[in-house]
């Protein structure tokens, strides 16, 4: 089958077509992802969390994640593979460079995710013009959770919301090639996906983003404690295992059932 690409996903954005998004951290879950019909495996740092134990995504380093991308990389045969950049691995251009040539060349992934808005536009700018692909994210920024007073819904109100808008079309100007919205109102985030020439994928954002993204242990039910409010155990009642469940996520993703209301932020 043909290998998922940058150009691959803007096509599919220009056709209608919804793209599936799940994070990866190991061999054996690439395997079933694409057998399921995934499009994008995302190593988060969220790994610190559902792996690690961590209370936030901050303690990860960037050994943790080349590590868990290779583990990705070696079983994946088709599915584009995202990883994150974590935390204050490119507060400068310079760093930033040598974080995602890590992370490309011993990782093996295609394109690096960083978090920020207008502050990251000139790194944006820098990886672009050395050929990096770059997926950007706004709303809810997990690595500046102390910042934000926590996990909750961004871009309510209509100061933060403008922020959000143009953060998104600055990144686009800069050269990012994809962008996650995180907890943001639905309309909000379907305002900045009509905007956008590049697919925007949402987590927490309703359905009018071009792709869904879940924490895969989310999505399975495997998180320890309460779930976010926007996931889905597609694990639940199934006999047909991980992998019915996951196939159900991305029919539900392709279908537009996913998210449906209950996990649609106002």
């Amino acid at each position: 089958m043909p290998q998922v690409t940058v150009a691959t996903l803007a096509a599919m954005k220009g056709r209608g077509e919804p793209i599936a998004c799940l994070t990866c951290y190991d061999a054996s879950f690439a395997t079933l992802l694409e057998r399921a019909g995934v499009e994008v495996l995302l190593v988060g740092d969220s790994l610190g969390m559902v792996l690690q134990g961590h209370k936030t995504t901050l303690p990860v380093t960037l050994d943790q994640m080349v590590y868990h991308c290779a583990c990705v990389a070696r079983r994946r045969e088709r599915a584009l593979l995202i990883a994150d950049m974590p935390f204050l691995t490119y507060a400068s251009r310079s760093q930033a460079l040598a974080t995602a040539g890590r992370l490309m060349q011993e990782g093996g992934a295609h394109m690096v995710k960083l978090e920020g808005g207008a502050a990251m536009v000139d790194t944006v700018a820098a990886l672009a013009a050395q050929g990096v692909p770059v997926c950007g994210h706004l709303g809810l920024l997990p690595q500046s959770v102390h910042k934000l007073g926590g996990y909750r819904l961004q871009g309510r109100e209509a100061v933060s919301a403008r922020t959000i808008r143009e953060d998104a079309k600055a990144l686009q100007a800069a050269g990012a090639g994809l962008l996650i919205l995180e907890c943001i109102p639905s309309a909000l985030a379907g305002e900045i996906a009509q905007a956008l020439t590049i697919p925007v994928i949402g987590i927490g954002a309703g359905a009018a983003c071009d792709g869904q993204v879940l924490v895969l242990y989310d999505m399975l039910g495997l998180t320890a404690g309460h779930p976010p409010s926007f996931s889905t155990d597609f694990l639940r009642g199934r006999g047909d295992g991980v992998a019915g469940a996951i196939a159900a996520y991305v029919q539900a993703v392709k279908a537009r059932a996913f998210p449906g209301a209950e996990q649609t932020p106002a």
